[in-house]
This record gives C-alpha cells, structure tokens and sequence, in this order.
C-alpha cells in the first residue's frame, strides 16, 4: 500500500496505516505505465522542479489512497494486534495463529501510474511501435498510413498466440494542412497498442483469466482470484457479510494451509466491488521440481467456490470481525466516512462500508451466509489472474481448464463474456472500501437480491457489465439544482481545519491516442498549481498548512473524483480557503505559460523514459495491481515500452492553447463557483476541532458555519488578479561548447595525495579503499569488488 493515511483491516486486525491525506477515492502509486490519473509517486523530474511542492495526485483516484478499501484476511505469526504500514502479503507459516486485517481505508489520495511487464524470453517481443520517438511538432506536416504490430489478441475467443492487428497509425512528415489536420484526427482516433505479453482468455463455464510472464522475483508467481462481488452488492440485511464470506472461505480452506509449508504466503481482502483471494507462491516445491501452479489453483478453488461453511469456523470469524470494528473506532475512521458519505450520499457506496453494521453481523446464521455466496460466487462471475515466473503459457492454460473447467457447468448458457476492465489497479492495493467505474454509465442493474437456496440456476446472475452498480449524480455544467451548502464534521480529536471540495464526473476510459493525450494535457495544467503555490508563497508565511488539488479515477467507486484540500490552522482558514481559490482562479483564467509547459511535459518524458528502462524490474505483484486497476477502469493496458512511446508521439501534438482549455475545466466547479452554468460540487465537507488553543484566551470553544465557509470560497473569487510571469528557466548552466573548452583549459587528473609523498595512489590493504585525489583538490575514495 502506498503512503496515505488509510485504515485497513484484514481479517480481525487493524493496522492504521500512515497517509498524506484522506478523499475518497484514490489510487495507488503506479510504477507501471503512464496511465490515466494514477496519482504519480513524486516524479523524479517533477521533484526536481518542485523540491518542497508535492506533484498533483493525478491518479486513479485518491486513495492510496483508497479510503475503505479492501478487507484483507490472513494470518499472522502472533497473536497480538501489529501495526504495520504496507498492505504486501502476510507471510504465513504452519505453526501461524489464524489472524486477519480488514484494510478498510486507504487514504483518499491516489497512487500513481504503474508500467507495463516482462514477458518470458520465448515470446519474443515483436510489438515495436510504429510511431516514430520524435515528438510530432505541432504546426508540420504529417502524413499517416496503416502499419501492422503484432500483439496478444483479445475478444471473446482470445487465442493465445501473437495475432496481427491493423490500424495502428505510423505518423510521417510531409503534407498539406488539411491532409496534415485528417491525418492527425485518424492519428489520435486510433487505438493505443495492448500489452504483447498479457494473455486473455475465458473458460466455458465463464471464469476469466489473465496470465502475465514476470521474472521479478524470480521462482515466485501470484495468483489472484477476483470476485466481481463486494460489500456494493449487500441488501439492507447484509451489511459487512461479503467480508464475512472473505474471512470464513479463505481461513477455512484446508488446501491453503498446506500451502504454508512450501513458502506460499496468502491473504485476501474485501471491497465495494469485488473480494480477492491472492497467493504468493514458489513455482516449485523446495525438495523436489514438483509444479505448485495446480496446488495453487486447487486451493483457490476452494476458496472461491467450494468453502465449508462450519459453524465453528463461523463463530471464530463473527468473533474476529467483531473485533476489528471495536478497534477501527478511530478518528481517521470517522473523517474518512464522513467524506465518503457526503460524496457518494445519492447512492449505497455511502451506506456499504465493508466492514459492516454490529447488530447484522451478531445475527446472522450459516444459511444466510450461505445464500450470499450462492448468489455470487460462481466462475462467470470471477476472474483469475496469474503473474510471475511462468515460461508455457500452453501448459498454464491447461492447468487453469484442468482445475476449474468443470465448475459450475450447469450455469454456462447464462455467462457473458469476459468482464469489461471495471475492477481495479493501481494501489492497488490494501483498501478495502473505494471503487471504479468507466464512462459515466449509469446501473440500473439488479443487486441481486436474497432467494432460497433451492433455486441455484436462478441465483447464478450474469457479472455485472458496470461495477459498481450504482446511480451518480454528476458534477455537469448547467445543472438544474442550487449548491449544496458544505457539510461540517466536528470533533474533539481534531487539531486543524481542513476543507474538501470535490467535483465528481464519469470516468474516461483510455483507449485511444487522443485519450491518452487529453490525460497528458490535465497532467501538465495541474502540475503548475503546486509549483506556483509553493513558489510564491514558500518565503513567506502562508495561511495555510497544505493546499492539495487531486484529480484521479477510482475503479472502486466508478468515478472521476477532482478535489481541492486546503489544510490550515484553525485560526488561519479563512485566508487559507481564500489562497488556494485564488491561485486556482489564477491557473484556470489565465492558464499555464509556455516555459511552464515546456518544463513540465520535459519531465514528464523524462519520467515516462526512465520508467520504460525498468520494464525487466518490475514485480509480480505491482504488475497484477495494474493490470487489474485498469481493467477495472476500461484502460488499455500497455507495458512500460509502449506506455512511453505512445505518450512520446502524442506529446508532440499538443498546443498551449489546448492544454489551458482542457486543463481549465477540470477546475470549473471551483473558479465558477455559485454561476449558474458551473458544474455544481459533489460535496464539500469541512473537518474541524471542537476548541482550539491561543496563548491569550486559552482554550476556547471553535465556532465556524456553512454560510462562513461559502463566503470564504466567493472572498478567493473577487478582486482583481494578474497572469503568472514566465519564468526563464535554462535547460542547461553550461553548453557542451563551454565545457568542453574548459575541459581543455584544465586537463583532469589527479595529483599527489600529500606533499610529502608524490604518489597519486594510496591503497588500505585491511580495508581494500584505494585514495586519490583530483587536481581540483576533491578527493576520490573506492574500493574494486569482484564480480560473481
């Protein structure tokens, strides 16, 4: 789990996890590709830009940044309740006392993008892009014309070999205008190229699978399998009963235990959308060269769709669920499901937390358990993925049909196709609460709801074709209905004032070049908001703590969720809400420069560039978070090669006018903020101490209203204000001419090391450091290591 401050519970334990701040949804960090609005790990170009300004969470949401994200099961070596700030595997082992933590929370801040996988050597990788890695200026001449790449299919068939696909564009200089305007227009209306190295492929009965080769760790896969099924699809009487099913059918699986002694380790977790149960495993056993995939698929077959639900194992979970809910009482808790329910308040992601309601959770029996996971758990209504050390994908495959092709046949007629990218990636990883959707579709689809158990065939329901499946109310220009007026959630744990805004819209699904590219352009316009308020503002003393503007999509809760928080002392609010309206009034009216956009789109190449050389580095399980983050999303999934290449090629088509236009309605909710044709703000909710302290008055009783609060957004937005000033920023300190005549001037090398000994080299035989020193007079220490 990235850094955010997010309360996950797995299983019975809690662990409060560390986090930069809370909204609901965000995702986490992605290490894999340039994907859209995976909020950026502090990007190492961008740092160097902004050292003290934290780069915008541009990500897949909020939430590493997940606020309630998943409830994770597992067990643990001790007994004892430990804190722990990574939602990675427990490490199981035989003599273990069965624990679990539910990651309920996963900060609201987002984590960032992640990049494509590695691909055993026996695939050769053929999928060269065909664009060229000059940047297509803007302004020249371009001529287009089909070329083909191959790359892993996909479809209902889903063959599992390289297949050739048309349409890719091959962008050449050279035409007219009006050419050059349809040529770019077919450019950026193509699709963008899927990973060469991610097989899909669909059983009879329905279970989808995906398999991705991975060397990193070597010897080792995850398996993963995904039930399009959570706390979302729980009727009135069934809250917190997805993450009951999570904890008795993953601690009451047999076969998983036996997995322990091989060095597998497990865990599972619960969220709006799905549950997951994962294993990490070795590819072989440690005595001999026996094969653990089958064992692997066996137990997880267990879990998901053949659990024993005893009465005692019953028992022992109702206990631990109980317990995690005493001890996830906290005040990160609290402001966490505050922002969600004033966020989502029109539909169930408001009233579905994962970890459930006390007084269900002592009632219910084992048929009423029983029933959930009947209506829910089949293969058509899963999917299965496997990353890590794998070389024959054939075998794989046959091993997957060998295990789980006979489940559940009797449904078969009724399963739809592989499930479209809706469950998700980046964080990605320990939240138990948030998820995401595509497009803007609206569900009207059933949640299923509790029928008699002897009615199988009627309980086995087609997977939902949107997760979640719920009704938005989106933040869309001309609305009919008035401002909501800010919610206020007070309480004598909190220290400071802050304030959220938050704008919510359909997700964007990235599939095509011109997505790809709308996502680069809301990248570089929200990047200059941090710099500039740290600019301006880092040698004064500032009205405010923090002023952080996130814009990310969440898998999770089906949505793109843009947030403005502004954190202050509580004495200091209002003119920390006035600041932070302002200099976003400042960004939108009059937009980024052209050193701003040269400087940041520079970065962010240079980013994208170094991620693409890390593409044989990449782990298992970052991989298998992404790919399943952008499934969940609709995203095309491409590898860390392709993710660069294809924002190089778009990078070059973007205009200063084009990245101000669509930069500025992102931010639209706030500059025009109470106009009538304003996209309305989804909520805003302000969380605020009982008393504050001052050394005149003591402590005294902290007194704000809703009315303060609008007041203090329309004060951000009168008075007059002026451009950002260009600011020249040389790409160099020294030319390569003026360095190299230097070079000439004053020849390096090195010089004695004392005066009273002319040799140039000292070597400590008990250390093995050898000591020079340059004519500079900089002394150079090393020591020569032997490779092997």
């Amino acid at each position: 789990m990235a850094s955010s401050s997010s309360l996950s519970v797995i299983g019975c334990a809690v662990a409060l996890q560390p986090s930069d701040s809370f909204r609901p949804a965000k995702s986490k960090p992605n290490l894999l590709n340039f994907v859209p609005f995976a909020s950026t790990p502090a990007s190492a170009s961008l740092t160097r830009l902004n050292r003290h300004a934290k780069p915008p969470q541009l990500n897949s949401r909020r939430l590493q940044n997940d606020l309630f994200q998943r409830s994770r099961s597992h067990k643990q070596t001790s007994s004892s309740l430990k804190r722990c700030s990574s939602v990675n595997h427990v490490t199981e082992t035989p003599t273990a006392t069965h624990h679990k933590q539910v990651f309920c929370f996963h900060a609201l801040q987002r984590r960032a993008h992640r990049v494509g996988t590695r691909a055993p050597a026996i695939f050769t990788d053929k999928s060269k892009f065909s664009l060229s890695k000059k940047a297509i200026h803007a302004g020249r001449g371009i001529k287009v014309k089909e070329v083909s790449i191959p790359c892993a299919s996909m479809g209902p068939n889903e063959p599992h070999a390289a297949s050739t696909a048309p349409g890719d564009i091959l962008i050449e200089e050279g035409l007219t205008s009006g050419v050059e305007r349809i040529g770019l227009e077919m450019f950026l209306g193509s699709e963008l190229p899927s990973h060469p190295k991610l097989y899909r492929g669909k059983l009879k009965n329905g279970l989808c699978y995906r398999i991705l080769p991975n060397k990193v760790p070597p010897n080792r896969f995850e398996a993963h399998m995904e039930i399009h099924a959570g706390s979302i699809d729980e009727e009135d009487d069934e809250q917190g009963i997805a993450h009951m099913i999570e904890h008795v059918a993953f601690l009451g699986s047999k076969k998983r235990e036996k997995l322990l002694a091989t060095g597998a380790r497990s865990n599972a977790y619960t969220d709006f959308h799905h549950t997951v149960f994962h294993i990490h495993s070795p590819t072989t056993t440690k005595d001999s060269s026996e094969d653990l995939l089958p064992l692997v698929l066996d137990a997880l077959n267990e879990i998901a769709f053949h659990p024993k639900f005893l009465s005692s194992r019953v028992e022992k979970e109702r206990r631990a669920i109980l317990s995690e809910l005493q001890m996830m009482n906290t005040i990160e808790y609290r402001v966490d499901c505050q922002l969600l329910q004033h966020l989502h308040s029109e539909n169930k992601l408001s009233k579905r937390f994962p970890i459930g309601l006390e007084d269900q959770i002592k009632k219910w029996d084992t048929e009423k358990i029983r029933k959930f996971h009947e209506r829910w758990y089949f293969p058509a209504n899963a999917t299965l993925y496997i990353v890590g050390d794998i070389d024959n994908i054939p075998k794989t495959i046959q091993q997957i049909e060998d295990v789980f092709g006979n489940a559940d046949m009797e449904s078969e007629a009724d399963d739809p196709p592989a499930l479209p990218p809706t469950t998700s990636a980046f964080s990605a990883v320990a939240n138990f609460l948030v998820p995401k959707l595509s497009g803007g579709l609206v569900g009207n689809l059933s949640n299923g709801k509790s029928a008699s158990t002897d009615q199988p065939k009627l309980l086995r329901k087609e997977r939902h074709s949107i997760r979640p499946p719920v009704n938005h109310n989106w933040s869309l220009p001309g609305g009919v209905e008035a401002v909501r007026p800010p919610k206020l959630f007070q309480h004598e744990l909190l220290q400071n004032f802050s304030l959220n805004i938050f704008c919510k819209i359909p997700v964007n699904k990235v599939r095509t070049y011109g997505d790809l590219r709308n996502v680069l352009m809301k990248r570089i316009f929200l990047s200059a908001l941090h710099f500039r308020i740290n600019t301006r503002y880092k040698s004064s003393n500032p009205p405010f703590t923090s002023i952080e503007l996130d814009h990310s999509d969440s898998g999770r809760e089906g949505c793109t969720v843009t947030t403005l928080t502004v954190t202050s002392e509580p004495s200091n609010w209002k003119g920390a809400v006035k600041v932070a309206v302002h200099e976003v009034r400042r960004l939108k009216e009059f937009g980024v420069t052209e050193g701003e956009l040269a400087r940041y789109l520079d970065a962010l190449i240079k980013d994208s560039e170094q991620v693409a050389a890390m593409i044989d580095n990449v782990s298992s399980v970052d991989n298998l978070d992404f790919i399943m983050e952008s499934d969940a999303l609709g995203h095309t999934v491409m590898d860390q090669r392709q993710g660069h290449d294809s924002l190089v090629a778009v990078a070059g088509t973007i205009t200063l006018q084009e990245v101000n236009s669509v930069g500025s309605k992102v931010l639209e909710f706030i500059s025009d903020f109470g106009r009538s044709n304003a996209p309305l703000p989804a909520a805003i909710v302000a969380c605020i101490p009982n008393k504050v302290h001052t050394d005149e008055t003591g402590e005294t009783e902290f007194k704000i209203s809703p009315n303060e609060i609008t007041a203090a957004i329309t004060a951000g937005l009168e008075g007059p204000i002026d451009p950002e000033l260009e600011l020249e920023v040389p790409k160099e300190l020294i030319s390569s001419l003026q360095l190299e005549e230097l070079k000439t001037q004053r020849t390096p090398m090195f010089v004695p090391i004392s005066h009273e000994d002319n040799s140039t080299k000292v070597f400590d035989k008990e250390t093995g450091i050898t000591q020079r020193r340059l004519g500079n007079g900089i002394s150079v220490n090393y020591k020569v290591i032997p490779s092997g």
